[in-house]
């Protein structure tokens, strides 16, 4: 059986993304659901890293938005505050990339597919509809069946959200693999994925400790808001 480690949202975090990918040597194959840049100091490295890796990776919404040197990422802000905290996030990390890690941000793919165990595997980044659509685990059954439906795919793998789950309907497993760098249900650690499809349980979420307390301290001696210090402690509740 052949085991895949999917990655996704590791916004700037290299030792984050160097732990997960010296846990899992033997993994057959590492596939990336996006969003390499933005929030921690490191959006250089991790963009370097994947891209000498060969990585497959898939662009987000803020791979996007620093690529194509946007004014916005295409995230959704409750308040004032924080889109004014993440307006600050976008212009660093446009100021501290390369032109290099910027074209190659524009190379990375709409979607990946392949085929592992007789499994159809589709990769997004938010979902098959839009790259910055949020799925979250409570949105409404039609809204997956829809997708489950028109997407040609046994399992949709995707981030975005933050948050790690996965649930069937109408026979398509979705999976959300969590955030390698920056979490948001409340665990620190870094999170991910292993897809063996011809297991008896072919998703396996993995939380692996890392060293926030160095990625902490760099986003507060850098420019960026020292907020983003504090969700990474927090694991972002």
């Amino acid at each position: 059986m052949i085991k895949t480690l999917i990655l996704a949202d590791i916004h700037g975090n290299w030792p984050a993304l160097r732990a997960v990918i010296a846990a899992e040597p033997g993994v057959e194959r590492i596939v990336c659901l996006g969003d390499l840049v933005g929030y921690a100091p490191f959006s250089h490295e991790v963009t370097e890293r994947i891209r000498a890796s060969g990585i497959a990776t898939v662009m987000g919404n803020y791979d996007d938005g620093v690529g194509f040197d946007r004014d916005d990422c295409g995230c959704a802000y409750k308040t004032p505050e924080e889109q004014e905290l993440g307006n600050r996030s976008l212009e660093w990390t446009k100021a501290h990339v390369t032109e290099d890690d910027k074209s190659f941000l524009r190379t990375l793919h709409s979607e990946i597919r392949f085929d592992v165990d007789g499994q159809r595997i589709l990769l997004v980044h938010g979902s098959p509809r839009k790259m910055n659509e949020y799925l979250f685990e409570d949105r409404a059954a039609s809204s997956f069946q829809r997708l489950a439906a028109s997407s040609n795919a046994d399992i949709i793998a995707f981030g975005h959200t933050h948050k790690p789950y996965t649930k069937v309907v109408d026979g398509v497993r979705f999976v959300n693999t969590g955030s390698v760098g920056k979490p948001k249900d409340g665990d620190p650690r870094a999170g991910y994925v292993i897809l063996t499809p011809g297991a008896a349980e072919p998703i396996e979420f993995v939380r692996l400790p890392y060293d926030v307390a160095s990625v902490a301290a760099a986003i507060r001696a850098s420019e960026l808001p020292d907020k983003f210090a504090e969700d990474l402690e927090r694991g972002g509740a």
